[in-house]
């Protein structure tokens, strides 16, 4: 059973930054990848960007050259995103994938864009 910590969640201006991470731990099973998705109030969660262990990435077309993912240390992603718009609010949820079908949440962090 993996557990997600995730950081980095709270309230920034339009065309702001922020950073979110998120550390993977608690399982012996090689990880697949990692992503983040987003959850806005009223709609269904959707992939915002993914990395696989080989450091494929998968960004949503929505978020793309505004938003990148990547490894900043062993089962830990990082999803860096710039020029924010409020259509990007929404509660933002961690997952991994391991090599042996098993897929875990984070409990979410919020990420509110408004001035």
């Amino acid at each position: 059973q993996a557990q997600l910590v995730e950081s980095g969640g709270g309230l920034v201006q339009p065309g702001g930054p922020l950073r979110l991470s998120c550390a993977a731990s608690g399982t012996i099973f090689s990880l697949d990848r990692m992503g983040w998705y987003r959850q806005a109030p009223g709609k269904q969660r959707e992939l915002v960007a993914s990395i696989t262990s080989g450091g494929t990435t998968n960004v949503a077309d929505s978020v793309k050259g505004r938003f990148t993912i990547a490894f900043s240390a062993k089962n830990t992603v990082v999803l860096q995103a710039n020029s924010l718009k409020p259509e990007d609010t929404g509660v933002y949820y961690c997952n991994a994938r391991y090599y042996d079908g098993g897929s875990y949440w984070g409990q979410g962090t919020q990420v509110t864009v408004s001035s």
